[in-house]
């Protein structure tokens, strides 16, 4: 049986790939790639890999019928995109995925993971530090996000759909910021390219140059490696149950001071380490915490992660990929 990952050539489907290699014993299920660009790295794994537009639903005729279970992490996203394109919203995350729906209907599929913002729920950040799983959504109506966040609700709104009329189990995974290591340092903010805030300040403290930090140095943030949300996928995939919501973290809050010192303290020379600046004038950093109540109860979930060893690996995957290269 087959278990198809939409979305593999981004950066957390690959890492969802080598989970599940390194983790699945049974050979009774094979992972299946599935992305929308030309690749070979998943060839150089064993690991069969499908290039689907899924906004094409004549794509998916190539893709495999023996399906047990289809992880959705495909999807357009603010910080893919250059300039401001709302309609690509709307033909990725609301079309491609009535498609991927659509082969779950059609192949028998028992069960879809998907992939969801914490867009939706972000901004009771600064008045309910700790954000639960089943908080009514609260998003502004008012930003270049808001077309994207409403499109990956629908996508939910529809997984309830084909679970009520097909039998279709569902399981949504609430993503913030997951923190990995990727060649890609960019991101687009606003639509214009930026580097990403974590790894500017990594090559920083790498470099043993100043970092500032912001506001409120106090606040605290769910800092969740790409690791623990594999492993949240990878339990859900087996669970014995119809459905799930889940927030993806640590259920931890680490301060911003305290994520500048890791910083320095794991990627910093001992000779050369990082002057930390503070400046509470400027503006502040979000602040969030997730629970993850629901996962630990219901999946088993546990992180193995905390800050200092997310940053320790993120490490060791950059010296790989340096040495790979």
């Amino acid at each position: 049986m087959k278990i198809v990952v939409f979305g593999a050539s981004g950066n957390t489907g690959t890492y969802f790939i080598k989970y599940f290699l390194e983790n699945n014993k049974d050979k009774k299920y094979e992972i299946v790639a599935v992305g929308t660009r030309a690749t070979d790295k998943f060839e150089k794994m064993g690991v069969k890999y499908f290039q689907v537009d899924i906004t094409k639903k004549e794509d998916f005729e190539k893709l495999p019928k023996d399906v047990y279970a289809v992880v959705d992490l495909a999807g357009a996203m603010p910080a893919r995109m250059e300039g401001y394109n709302p309609q690509y919203y709307i033909d990725v995350n609301i079309t491609g995925n009535l498609n991927i729906l659509e082969y779950c209907r059609e192949n028998n599929v028992d069960r879809i993971l998907f992939a969801q913002s914490f867009g939706d729920i972000k901004d009771y950040g600064e008045t309910e530090l700790v954000l639960k799983a089943d908080m009514p959504r609260k998003f502004s109506f008012k930003s270049d996000h808001t077309i994207y966040v409403m499109t990956k609700n629908f996508m939910v709104d529809m997984m309830e759909n084909y679970y009520e009329m097909y039998g279709l189990k569902k399981f949504v995974f609430r993503l913030p910021t997951i923190y990995l290591y990727s060649p890609i340092d960019y991101y687009y903010v606003d639509g214009v390219k930026r580097q990403i805030g974590y790894r500017l300040l990594i090559d920083r403290a790498i470099k043993g140059e100043p970092i500032e930090v912001w506001g409120d140095s106090t606040r605290v943030k769910d800092m969740v490696y790409v690791k623990d949300f594999c492993q949240m996928l990878y339990k859900a995939l087996f669970v014995q149950r119809e459905k799930g919501y889940y927030n993806v973290g640590t259920g931890v809050g680490t301060s911003l001071l305290e994520q500048i010192k890791g910083m320095v303290d794991v990627f910093g020379e001992d000779d050369k380490k990082s002057q930390i600046v503070l400046h509470p004038e400027k503006p502040n950093a979000p602040q969030y915490i997730m629970d993850i109540t629901p996962a630990e109860k219901e999946l088993g979930y546990s992180p193995k992660y905390d800050y200092i060893s997310m940053l320790e690996d993120i490490k060791l995957e950059m010296k790989k990929a340096r040495e790979e290269k």
